[in-house]
């Protein structure tokens, strides 16, 4: 059995061949295929419009013709158009429509190595809090392959809370810009996201979280980026983080970023097919036949058509992966721990490990769940994650209370009124 979501190990290759499928490709490309389908957790996340995916210059975006600015000088991608997921997608779910609907995408600042322009579109959704609690913003990045869209049923949960909510997709994934971007590698992922933050929330302090691979991109930033009590001249934004089945300790993709391009492209080729999907979705949940849908499997697939698709996962295999298994014990600000009871694709002693390893670290069970609590159990994933944001040692500091972006927006309406 693969052990974590997007990363394969040396034993990963040892994935039983009885599959329909083994008899139409190379044998190792297929090994290869289905090893990484089924350890993709996102088998119900998204689904892209190949009309708003099509050849046009997503690079060009950075011009005044492209975007428009916000109360923070947020500049737009005036040429993004969300998922048509009812129409185009044939998605019969209504809150991944509900989503799509509010997706945006945001140019923010990257180095010239991974993109000419010094700019990279991310596509993001913002769930506003819906009544005021005294909590930071919470940023969540969604799984390996996978858009903001994954996170359709515990967005507006947290909103009804009053949890101020930034679900981000990571450069190359979901539907974040793909012409004119030179590198989709771990680490361009990673800066990306940050710049998001940047633009976004203007590097206020805030609690990152992340699910299964994505977990491994928040844990490096925040690691990269912690907050210091102490208010040393070198102090982060970072004040918590949440880890929801998170992959934190294999580092690397194993033999698959020393394949040949043209076997590894056969490889992702696959993870097109509706078998390998349904497979992905029967794996990730606790009771699949409630959640391992068609609809499921369709919203899994569709983002593979977008032009480009396949030359940034090929990059990021290249890359070599994520590697934060050295990165969790640098975590010193407060982390809440949310596993599945019933997680068939990460060991339920990596949960416990996080808390071993961690400096301030707790563990929320999930019952009745399997690896994507926020799917499967979104109610109760997000009274966890409220609790734990309302507790005393992440209680917003006044001055980070005045500069919200949430506040920010308040105080223009108020002088506007």
């Amino acid at each position: 059995r693969s052990q974590v979501v997007g990363v394969v190990a040396a034993s990963a290759w040892q994935v039983p061949t009885s599959s329909k499928l083994c008899s139409i490709c190379n044998m190792k490309a297929l090994q290869f295929a289905t090893t990484l389908s089924l350890t993709a957790t996102t088998a119900s996340a998204f689904v892209p419009s190949s009309s708003s995916c099509s050849k046009r210059k997503q690079h060009s975006a950075v011009s005044s013709t492209s975007a428009s600015a916000s109360t923070r000088g947020i500049q737009h991608d005036l040429t993004f158009t969300p998922p048509d997921t009812l129409g185009e997608g044939q998605i019969t779910e209504q809150l991944c429509a509900d989503a799509a609907e509010k997706m945006k995408r945001v140019m923010v600042p990257v180095s010239k190595d991974v993109s000419e322009t010094g700019y990279a579109g991310i596509s993001y959704i913002h769930w506003p809090a819906e009544r005021k609690t005294a909590t930071l913003p919470l940023l969540l990045v969604p799984g390996f392959d996978s858009s903001a869209l994954e996170l359709r049923r515990l967005g507006p949960q947290l909103a009804k809370l009053g949890v101020e909510t930034y679900v981000v997709d990571l450069l190359g994934w979901g539907f974040t810009q793909l012409d004119g971007i030179k590198s989709f590698s771990a680490d361009s992922k990673v800066e990306a996201l940050k710049g998001f933050w940047q633009v976004v929330g203007g590097n206020g302090e805030v609690v990152v979280g992340g699910c299964s691979l994505g977990g491994a991109s928040v844990i490096t930033l925040a690691a990269e980026n912690l907050y210091k009590a102490d208010g040393e001249e070198e102090n982060g934004f970072v004040r918590g983080t949440i880890l929801i089945d998170a992959q934190g300790f294999i580092d690397g993709i194993g033999p698959m970023s020393f394949l040949p391009s043209p076997v590894a492209r056969l490889g992702i080729k696959f993870l097109q097919s509706e078998g390998l999907r349904n497979q992905a979705s029967q794996m990730s949940y606790f009771n699949p036949e409630a959640y391992a849908t068609d609809d499921a499997m369709k919203i899994s697939r569709l983002h593979c058509v977008r032009d480009g698709w396949e030359d940034g996962m090929l990059s990021f295999m290249q890359s070599g992966g994520f590697k934060p298994k050295e990165r969790v014990a640098q975590i010193s600000v407060p982390s809440l721990i949310l596993w599945g009871r019933q997680d068939g694709i990460l060991e339920k002693e990596f949960a416990s490990k996080f808390v071993e390893t961690m400096e301030d670290a707790e563990l929320q069970w999930v019952e009745e769940c399997g690896h994507v609590p926020h799917l499967e159990q979104p109610e109760a994933v997000a009274r966890y994650i409220m609790d734990f944001l309302s507790s005393d040692k992440l209680r917003p500091n006044e001055d980070e209370k005045a500069n919200s972006p949430a506040n920010i927006l308040d105080g223009i309406l108020n002088f506007l009124n």
